[in-house]
Order: C-alpha cells, then sequence, then structure tokens
C-alpha cells in the first residue's frame, strides 16, 4: 500500500505516541501490581477524599461508616473546605491528614484509592494521575468535563488495570436495580423510549462586574487546574462552578447525568446515539452564568429514543405527560415506556410498573447510598472491573450524552420561542415533551429577547469512533488544557 508523506508522518507520531504510553502505562501497572498484592481479604482499603466543598462530604461520611475502610486523607486546594469537615471525623481514633495538593497526595503509595468530588473540570485528570500512580477511582458524576475525556480515563483503566466506578448512587439501590429488571424482562413490551427528567429549581446566581473572592489560604492555580487561570466575575467561587462553562455542565451536566444513566441503562445502549439535537437557554434572569438552565435534549439510536428534560425555573402547573400513573413529575425522575405499559423511577431508590389502563403491574423499594460505595470496594478486592455496578465505560458513555448535548446548543441560534427540530418533530413523545417545556416557560413570561432561546445544531456521529461529522463540534468534544495540567493520552 502506497503511503503519502503525510500519512508516513501521522504513521510515526502515532507510533510514538503508543510507545510512550506503553512505557507510562508499564510503571503504572507495576504500581498496580503491588497495590493489589498488599490488599488481602480481611485488610482495610486506605482511601482518600479529594474535594469536600460539596458532595465530597457525602463521601466522607459513607467511608467513614464503612467498616472495610480506613479514610487516612483529604485533599482540596481550599483548606478551609478541610476545615469545615473536621466535624465529619473528630472521634475517629486516626482522623485523616489534610493535603492541599493532589500531586503529593499521589505520591502516597500507602493509598489503594481515592475518591473524587471535585469540580468537573478536574475530574478526569485527577482519576488518569490517580491511577498511574497505582490507586482505584471512584469518581463523582459526570466522570468528564467533555466528551473526549470519558473515552481517555476508561482507555488508561483498561490499561494499567484499574478498578473506576462512577458515582450515580442509584446503580446500585435494590429498588432501581429491581425496577431495571423488570424493564429488561419484556413485561412492558418492547421498550423503544426514556424520559430523562430533571424538574430542580436552580436561582440566579447573580450579576456582578467583579471577580469572586478568593478563600484565605487556596491554591487558586491549583483550583484552576486544567481550565483558563482565570478568576471568574462573580459572587462567589465554590458551587456556582457548575454554571460556567470553563469548569461545569450546567444541570444537563450536573444532576441529569443520574436520570440519563438510568435512561440508557434501561434503553440497554451500549454506545453513543447516531444523532443529537438540543434546545433551551438561560432562561428567565441574567447572572454570570453561561450555561443552560432550561434545556430539552433529544437522543436517536437506530431504533432508540431518549429524551432529557431539564428545567431550573418554578414548576408551576403539575406535569403528566398524560400518563394515568406515576406523575406529577418533579424533582429527578426517570419514564421507559414499552409498546405494553411503562415505568417510572421517581427517585433514586424505586420505581412503579403500569400498563397504559393504569393498572399497576409491579413497584420496588429500597436501597442506600452506601451500597454503591461498597460495590466498589467489592470489585477493588475481586480485582474484576465487570463486578462494579457502574463501571468507568458505562459512567462515560452516560457523561457523554450531557455533553452531546451541550455542544449541540452551544452551536445553535437564537429563535422565536416555540420554535422546534425537525429531527423526530412527529414522534408522539418528543411533541409531548415539548409542548409542556413550552406552556412552562410561558408561564413564567419569558422575554426571550432579554434571555435568549436557541435552537442547537442537529449533530451526527459515528458511534465507533465517538465523532460528529462536524468540525466545530468535533472542536467542542475536547478542550484546550493548560501546560501542566494535559490530559494524558493512551
Amino acid at each position: 500500500m502506497k503511503l503519502s508523506r503525510r500519512d508516513f508522518v501521522e504513521n510515526a507520531i502515532l507510533a510514538a505516541t503508543a510507545a510512550l504510553a506503553t512505557g507510562a502505562a508499564k510503571n503504572a501497572f507495576a504500581q498496580e501490581e503491588s497495590s493489589a498484592a498488599k490488599v488481602g481479604p480481611n485488610d482495610k482499603l486506605r482511601v482518600a477524599v479529594i474535594g469536600v466543598n460539596g458532595q465530597g462530604g457525602g463521601h466522607i461520611g459513607e467511608w467513614v461508616k464503612n467498616p472495610d475502610v480506613d479514610l487516612v486523607a483529604i485533599c482540596d486546594a481550599d483548606p478551609g473546605a478541610f476545615g469545615r469537615r473536621e466535624g465529619q471525623f473528630k472521634d475517629l481514633k486516626n482522623p485523616p491528614k489534610y493535603v492541599q495538593d493532589i500531586r503529593k497526595l499521589l505520591e502516597d503509595k500507602t493509598i489503594d484509592a481515592v475518591s473524587i468530588a471535585t469540580p468537573n473540570h478536574w475530574h478526569a485528570l485527577m482519576a488518569i494521575w490517580a491511577m498511574q500512580a497505582g490507586k482505584d477511582v471512584y469518581v463523582e458524576k459526570p466522570c468528564s468535563h467533555n466528551v473526549q475525556e470519558g473515552r481517555v480515563i476508561t482507555q488508561w483503566a483498561r490499561k494499567l488495570g484499574r478498578i473506576c466506578q462512577m458515582g450515580v448512587q442509584s446503580r446500585s439501590m435494590t429498588g432501581m436495580r429491581q425496577t431495571l429488571e423488570f424493564v429488561h424482562s419484556g413485561k412492558l413490551g418492547k421498550v423503544t423510549a426514556a424520559h430523562a427528567i430533571c424538574y430542580r429549581q436552580r436561582d440566579s446566581i447573580g450579576l456582578v462586574d467583579t471577580e469572586a473572592p478568593i478563600p484565605k489560604g487556596m491554591d487558586f492555580d491549583l483550583w484552576c487546574g486544567p481550565a483558563p487561570h482565570v478568576v471568574p466575575k462573580r459572587k462567589k467561587l465554590h458551587y456556582d462552578w457548575h454554571w460556567v462553562r470553563a469548569t461545569g455542565n450546567g444541570d444537563l451536566g450536573n444532576q441529569n447525568p443520574h436520570e440519563l444513566d438510568k435512561a440508557r441503562w434501561g434503553l440497554g445502549k451500549q454506545e453513543l446515539p447516531k444523532r443529537v439535537v438540543s434546545l433551551g437557554g438561560r432562561l428567565g434572569y441574567i447572572d454570570n452564568g453561561d450555561v443552560a438552565n432550561s434545556q430539552v435534549t433529544i437522543f436517536q439510536w437506530d431504533d432508540a429514543l431518549l429524551i432529557s428534560d431539564v428545567r431550573g425555573l418554578p414548576i408551576k402547573s403539575p406535569v403528566t405527560f398524560g400518563l394515568p400513573g406515576g406523575g406529577p413529575f418533579k424533582g429527578a425522575a426517570n419514564i421507559w415506556y414499552g409498546t405494553e405499559g411503562y415505568a417510572v423511577g421517581p427517585n433514586y431508590t424505586s420505581g412503579v410498573a403500569f400498563d397504559y389502563d393504569g393498572k399497576e403491574l409491579g413497584k420496588w423499594s429500597g436501597g442506600s447510598y452506601q451500597a454503591h460505595f461498597a460495590n466498589f470496594v467489592k470489585a477493588i478486592r475481586s480485582r474484576n472491573h465487570k463486578d462494579l455496578h457502574l463501571d468507568i465505560e458505562d459512567g462515560h458513555l452516560s457523561s457523554a450524552l450531557a455533553h452531546l448535548g451541550n455542544v449541540s446548543w452551544q452551536l445553535g441560534k437564537a429563535v422565536p420561542l416555540g420554535t422546534r427540530p425537525s429531527m423526530l418533530a412527529e414522534d408522539k413523545h418528543v411533541v409531548k415533551t415539548l409542548t409542556s417545556f413550552e406552556e412552562h416557560l410561558k408561564e413564567h413570561n419569558i422575554d426571550v429577547t432579554k434571555t435568549p432561546f436557541a435552537l442547537g445544531q442537529e449533530l451526527v456521529i459515528d458511534p465507533k469512533t465517538e465523532l460528529s461529522t462536524d468540525d466545530a463540534a468535533n472542536k467542542l468534544f475536547t478542550r484546550e488544557y493548560r501546560k501542566g495540567y494535559d490530559l494524558p493520552r493512551v
């Protein structure tokens, strides 16, 4: 086969990159073998929690009460975060130490696993660094900040033989697992559509023209990590990073990865969809956020449909979608539609199924957050990623759905309220969702001249390459990484 000069150069680069990656993997794999060998069936796992201003506090609580674990370290760029959590472990015989710099923490070879609950922009890099340092990883949703990061984490996990679980706790809830068993049983007929609901009120973060105050003693350069070293203009630094693109992914990538994961789980889809379109906006208030707060995203496979439905403004009227049972819907929920009936998951721990006349077909409940952390520990002991209820590859696929929706929306154009995509325009589930969504916005008297409503670009995706046919979209499937915080590639 003849090679052009460009082909030759590209192949040479790929070969060199592969050699470098193999060398790094060999070093890390040696660490993995020694780590696995030292953790016997009766030994306690030594765990560190990274990022404890928000969800990390929940991680601390779960690790402290797990009898198979010793919480040995807390890592956060903000020392004040550690101080605010000391009450959670003050009664421990050996309280965890505080380490500010993740790089110093990972040098500690006595740590077996890390539990990551930092802002989203750090998830992938931190998970990869930890695995390269010979540690197993529990990482909060979304496991990535963009589409490509999730695949790269998965590649490193397989290359290094590490156990890596994403933190969508409903995957391990007894009631939810039983609900999904029923969805997969065939008793609803063929399940071809799912609806991932996130009706969580998110107030405006305010509009200021001043930089956010940096907490005393905080290493801001470290907090920025892969993101640009720019102090954001907003009232506070912590938590509101969710609503800024450089560090967060909006509620589509905050709460809704929980629901997207369950929706995809019910549909049984183990690859990205072929078509995606999203619409909505940051509607109803003007502030320092730059991601959507109200957003509907439609995902299409050859034989299945998934609708993500995010509403950050208060729900004024009951939302039922005309279903005879299972509603009205509020908070976070899921609906799986079959030809003979449907199932509803109204929370993380329970589910109920009906036929289309409203007759109840089954009901399930039960579970605790601890179950997901315990599942992670079980897989560490077995050294088998198939024992995980939410292995990193599943985590990647569910997180990438959120990123695809946001890319579509970012590439969109301002349109009048009520404008709809042509994709699946006649589908009954799409019509019901968009009609309800539009009524919801009208109830809030949304003025699109002040807060624009955008119809996103329809994306065509190749599930094998996980790339779009559009170059502008593919550029948004990754990001520019700051020097010293580059994403290591396999």
